[in-house]
């Protein structure tokens, strides 16, 4: 059944996109999840292993492409748990894993494919400085994670940080 949306503003509350950027998107992922399915079904009848013709079979809780978007969309704006993912989708938890991480991808490669995806690898301090061409200010979030030392000595004072012990 998928997300029942009424107006533009509850679009952005669940999605984080506006109708019309929804709209932008659908195309593109429409095509390239299609692109997808049908490498897969070519790589199945190859093998072997397919059993039906493209399209056949039941059609699952995400039947149409605009509900296959807003799934992915509505996972990554609010980041539920798959037990409440899957209520509100209507489906089981595992299918709701199952049905994220086919459609991520998609998702990611459609973003790629409308240079909306942002630089998340910089190989220069050159190349950052290019990125961030006209920015004023810059936030660095990190979490600091307990690193376990090794016994060596050597190899303990390599990866020293310089803080003493915390307390746990």
């Amino acid at each position: 059944m998928g997300l029942l949306i009424r107006d533009d503003r509850q679009m952005k509350a669940l999605t984080g996109l506006s109708q019309a950027q929804f709209d932008y998107l659908l195309p593109v992922f429409t095509d390239i999840y299609q692109a997808a399915r049908q490498q897969q079904y070519e790589k199945g009848v190859a093998s072997g292993t397919r059993r039906r013709k493209l399209g056949g079979g039941a059609k699952g809780k995400l039947p149409t492409m605009a509900e296959k978007l807003q799934f992915v969309l509505y996972y990554y704006k609010t980041y539920p748990t798959f037990d409440v993912l899957g209520q509100q989708f209507e489906m089981a938890r595992s299918k709701a894993n199952e049905h994220l991480h086919k459609l991520s991808p998609i998702l990611y490669d459609t973003l790629v494919h409308l240079e909306l995806m942002p630089y998340r690898e910089l190989a220069t301090p050159e190349a950052l400085k290019a990125a961030l061409q006209g920015v004023d200010r810059l936030l660095i979030d990190a979490t600091e994670r307990a690193y376990h030392r090794s016994t060596d000595d050597v190899k303990q004072r390599e990866h020293y940080s310089g803080k003493k012990n915390s307390i746990r």
